[in-house]
């Protein structure tokens, strides 16, 4: 059994930064690409960026590109996201998620490709 496990979420005046980091655990985890996904209250489940775990490409939603940045250490199990510059619209809980089906970096945005979820992390900026 794989978890994931996130923390570094909370609330944050707009400008602001805040750390998301996500850790796997189980003695069967393996991935191909970590990702992180967000949802905002009545909205849909939205990619905000992944990374390959082989290498390092990224993968980065249009609304956070030259704000937040995604990296991983292999040797840990763990994935982080760098939130810089902060906006109200940012705010969402946040998905870790990991894939293994899909051994490729094919459509890192496809929400239905990644096999496990953590529980989320709630990030609420304020203007």
């Amino acid at each position: 059994q794989v978890q994931l496990v996130e923390s570094g979420g909370g609330l944050v005046q707009a400008g602001g930064s805040l750390t998301l980091s996500c850790t796997a655990s189980g003695r069967a985890f393996s991935t191909y690409a970590m990702g992180w996904f967000r949802r905002a209250p009545g909205e849909e489940r939205e990619i905000v960026s992944a990374i390959r775990w082989s290498g390092s490409m990224t993968y980065y939603a249009d609304s956070v590109k030259g704000r937040f940045a995604i990296s991983k250490d292999n040797a840990k199990n763990t994935v982080y996201l760098q939130m810089n510059t902060l906006k109200p619209e940012d705010t969402a809980v946040y998905y870790c998620t990991s894939r293994k089906q899909r051994p490729d970096w094919s459509r890192p945005w496809y929400a239905g490709d990644y096999d496990y979820w953590g529980q989320g992390t709630q990030v609420t900026v304020s203007s």
